[in-house]
Parts: C-alpha cells; structure tokens; sequence
C-alpha cells in the first residue's frame, strides 16, 4: 500500500494540491481589495493597449493591402514572438519582475502603431519585429501575475485555487475582449466614408472597380471598390488615437499596478544564466501533458489569425466594404467578452469538458458554414452571426486553455505559459504565413485538420489528469 501511495502522489505531479503548495512557498499576502486592484489595473493596461493594437490587426489585410504589407508583418510578429518565446520571458520576468516587464513590453508596441502612419515595408518590419520581441514577456507576466494573486485569493476563502485562477482568467478575458469593442468602434466612425471619399485614388493611380471579383471560400487574391483604403487623412487620424491608447495603458501599469513580493527574488534560479533560463522553457516540453497541448496551442493562434485576415478579408471587406470590418468585429468582441467572464463561472458547475467540445463545435459549424456561403451585402445579418460565434468559442478557447495552463502547471508556469505564446505563435505565422500563397478554401481545410488534432490532444491530457486524481484519491 505504501508504495502505490508514493506511486500515485508522483504520477499526481502538477495536478496535485501538495505540488500546489511547494510551488508556491509562504509569501507575504495581499488583501482582497488589492489583489482586486491589481487584477482591474492589469484588465486595464491590456484594455488600452488592444484596444489600439488588435483593431489594427484586424484592419491589416484590407488597409494595408499593397504587396501584402500587413499580413506581412503580423507574419514578422509571430515569427519573431515564436524565438523570444524561447529566450525571453523567463529571463526577463526573473530579472526585472512582472510589473517593470508589463510596462516595459507595452511600450514595444508604440512603434509599429505609429508605423502606420507611413506603412512601408521599412517602416513596418523593423516595428515588427520589436512588437514580437516585447509580446512574449508580456504575455507571460500577465499569465504569471495573474496565476500568483489568484493563488493569493483563495488562501482568504474557501474556492480551491483551480476555481480561482479560472474566474481570474475570465474576468481579465471578459474586460480584455472589449477591445474588440472599442477599438473597431473607433475604427467604424473614423473610416465610414464621406461624400468626398468617392474621388479617393489608390495609390498612384484612380482606382478600378473589379467587378468579377469573388468573395468568400473561393476569394484569392485581387481587389475591388470595397477594398479600397481609407484616405491619408483619416488614417491619420485613426493612428493617433490608437498611439494615444497604447501610451495610457504604459501609465496605468507604471502608476497602479502593486509588484509581487517575490518578483526580484535573488535565489540561486534568479541568478542562472540566459542559455539555463531558456532550457527551462524547452524542458517542459519533456512533460508529455504539455506536448499533447501542443496542437491545440497552435490551433488557437491559428483560428485567431483566420478570422482577423481571412474573414475580414474575403467575406466581410470583399462583399460589404472595408469600413464595416470594425461594425462587424463590435459583435465578436462584445461575445467574447460576455463569454470569457461566463466560462470563468461555468466552470465552477460545468466540466471544463464540455466548455472545450463547445468550441470546437462552434468553430467546425463556422468553418462548414464558411465553405458554402457567398456572402453579399444583402446578407448583412450572416457577418454578425457567423463572428459572433466564432467569439464564443474563441472566449473558450482564451480562458480554458490559459487557466489550463496554470491549473496544470503550477509548479513551473513561467516555463509553460512561455510554452503557450511559443506554440499559440507558431499557430498565427503559420496561418499569416500562408495566407497570400492559398485560396481560402483550404485554408478552411487546414483549420479544421488543426481543430481535430488539437482536441485529440486535449482530450487524451484531460482523461490521464482525472485518472491521476482518482487514483490519487484513493490512495489516501
């Protein structure tokens, strides 16, 4: 009997509440109210910045369409994001703490914003690159930040920390998706056009409405009059507020947002070298949980890629216009917000289950929907529907998988959640990186082939983890 418990409690690993516990020794607790705080201050630096940065996403393909400048560099981002996702955030969370690195990280982003103004390939790489190096700290500070105070929180009560860190991620995904919101509203009312935008040119030339263009799955490449780009002057515009955003959420974080008591701590970890520090992201990689995680890890930065430059593209810029991207992506954002904060709750009575297959439902319907629609701009309703349910699942996929992540990892989250942007990152330069050599159809093709396997993966970690801690439980 003695040696089935010391088997069980081995094999239990991350999962267990002991490996909780020495993951996360005696620190100097926070109240309520602060951990409150800080977790609102992080919502809203996040809030700012995307506001700014995710609404230039989605406008990539289709404002800066000449020799595919945008998708090229979202293709950058990523590809840059994937290696920093390696050496960096670990390295840099160590040494400067979770605060300093949020501040630091956001301000990567001012430049490719403001690159905007004058979108040349010149301009937009180098930017490019900075947002990858920057976007993988900042991403794993948030996670790690946000894991630490949730543990913090349910020392005060009774939820266990597996609730907890669940309903943290919902509420920063729920404010978080507002972006969405506010970001493509900015966008809707700076770029509606105006009787005088009927006499715009594109580039140097008066611009030639295409009508045999088609849109939807068999959209290639090609332009017509709702793809034209906005004027200079409104561009202008519409840049200089985003840079705004993005230099507020800078402020909020530096101002308000309390360290962590063990942020700079001076332990014989803290003081590894680089090349050790980067070895601990790629050692996860030996735990077979994190690898089977690895596909569905892809597949969301994959889904997040197609519906910012495929959707926007080939369906809602293509039939509708090109302003209408921003009235469309109010109703993702306004879903994915409500969702977030929903599967931050649900999961308290739903299995975490469930939440995932209803996802994956909702993004293999969208996808089967996507390959038989030819959309116009009669169909005006379709847009609202069809991102509003990619929003639910997109909601899902944000929250669960992030506070899978911590939940399953407690022990070394810094290395996993590091994992998380590296293989979410490869998901997005894949799709970015494919997306001006292939027809949208199979690009619906490959996107489902990633939802299977991913969902494979997932089940499989999910079946070894109840079985750990059934096996765990009767052991005791």
């Amino acid at each position: 009997m003695k040696i089935k418990e010391k088997a069980s409690r081995s094999a239990q690993g991350d999962v267990s509440a002991s490996a909780s516990a020495k993951a996360h020794p005696p620190t100097p607790q926070m109240s309520q109210w602060r951990i409150l705080k800080n977790l609102v201050v992080v919502c809203l630096g996040f809030l700012f910045l995307f506001t700014a940065y995710q609404a230039l996403a989605n406008l990539q393909s289709t404002m800066n369409m000449e020799d595919d400048i945008g998708v090229v560099s979202q293709s950058v981002i990523y590809a840059v994001l994937i290696v920093s996702s390696i050496f960096l955030p670990k390295l840099v969370i160590q040494r400067f703490g979770c605060k300093v690195t949020l501040v630091m990280s956001i301000l990567t982003y001012a430049p490719y914003v403001a690159a905007n103004f004058y979108p040349h390939m010149w301009t937009f790489v180098p930017a490019a690159v900075l947002v990858g190096i920057g976007a993988a700290p900042l991403w794993s500070a948030k996670c790690t930040y946000i894991n630490e105070i949730s543990f913090m929180y349910s020392s005060h009560g009774k939820e266990s920390s597996d609730v907890i860190t669940s309903r943290f991620f919902g509420i920063f995904f729920m404010i978080f998706q507002n972006t969405q919101i506010w970001g493509n509203l900015i966008s809707f009312f700076v770029l509606r056009p105006t009787p005088r935008d009927e006499t715009l040119i594109w580039g140097n030339e008066t611009f030639i409405n295409n009508d045999t263009l088609l849109c939807g799955a068999d959209f290639c490449s090609g332009i017509n009059e709702n793809l034209m780009p906005p004027s200079v002057e409104k561009r202008h515009m519409l840049v200089a507020i985003y840079i705004s955003c993005v230099i507020l959420a800078a402020i909020i974080v530096a101002l308000f947002l309390d360290p962590l008591n063990t942020e700079k701590s001076k332990s014989k970890e803290g003081e590894d070298s680089v090349f050790a520090r980067s070895i601990a992201t790629l050692r996860q990689l030996k735990k077979a949980d994190q690898i089977l995680l690895v596909p569905l890890t892809i597949f969301s930065g994959m889904e997040q890629a197609f519906i910012l430059s495929e959707y926007t593209k080939a369906y809602v810029a293509c039939a509708w216009g090109l302003f209408y991207v921003g009235l469309v992506f109010i109703c993702f954002g306004v879903v994915n917000a409500i969702m977030s904060y929903l599967s931050g709750r649900l999961i308290k009575y739903v299995p975490r289950m469930v939440l995932m297959m209803t996802a994956a439902a909702g993004n293999l319907a969208v996808c089967l929907v996507l390959l038989f629609w030819y959309p116009t701009s009669e169909h005006a309703v379709y847009f609202f529907i069809i991102v509003g349910v990619w929003g639910l699942s997109d909601a899902i996929w944000q929250t669960q998988v992030n506070a899978y992540y911590g939940v399953l990892f407690r022990s070394s989250e810094e290395a996993a959640f590091a994992n998380y942007r590296l293989w979410e990152s490869v998901g997005f330069f894949v799709a970015f990186g494919y997306s001006g050599l292939l027809c949208v159809t199979p690009k619906i093709y490959l996107l489902i082939a990633a939802l299977f396997v991913g969902m494979l993966g997932y089940a499989t970690v999910e079946t070894k983890t109840r079985t750990r801690k059934m096996v765990y439980d009767v052991s005791k």
